[in-house]
């Protein structure tokens, strides 16, 4: 069975988008790249021609990737019925990190957005399944390969 990938509805239309994009100006780039390289004679010797092909192949790898986590994607709309104060996939939350008390703000992404250095956190990392379903009050207690950090759920938004 095939994984399932969380998205966003922006993120779901940006895959979209460069799904459209690599199948069309960016092939017929590629493409161009080949012929061009071809001009250049005999092949066996032709740098421009053999990384004309890497990155035909690049592109078609790019390809099946996206279509592979379209085909496979479930998009995570509004909840209406959740409990609207816990956090979940969307939520920006403020936590404050017990160990140095800094305040530090995060939102809980698909593991396809996921970019922790910018404060996009997976909710299937440790610390994103730490914090799903937390109320503003709870403390959250993460197991990471550093030890145990612990946080504060301080503010939820919905983003």
């Amino acid at each position: 069975m095939a994984k399932e990938y969380k998205l966003s509805p922006e993120r779901f239309k940006a895959l979209q988008d460069e799904l459209v994009y690599l199948k069309t100006v960016r092939e017929k780039e590629v493409a161009d790249q080949i012929k061009e390289a071809r001009s250049f004679g005999d092949l066996s010797e032709n740098s421009e021609y053999d990384e004309a092909k890497n990155e035909q192949g690049k592109l078609y790898s790019r390809i099946a990737e996206v279509e592979g986590i379209l085909q496979n994607c479930v998009v995570i709309e509004e909840a209406h019925d959740a409990n609207h104060n816990a956090v979940r996939l969307g939520s920006k939350i403020t936590v404050l990190d017990k160990e140095f008390n800094e305040q530090e703000v995060y939102q809980v992404v698909g593991s396809q957005e996921a970019d922790p250095m910018n404060g996009l956190i997976s909710e299937e990392s440790p610390f994103g399944k730490a914090l799903l379903g937390k109320v503003v009050g709870d403390d959250v207690v993460v197991e990471a390969p550093a030890g145990v950090l612990r946080y504060q759920v301080l503010d939820i938004q919905k983003a």
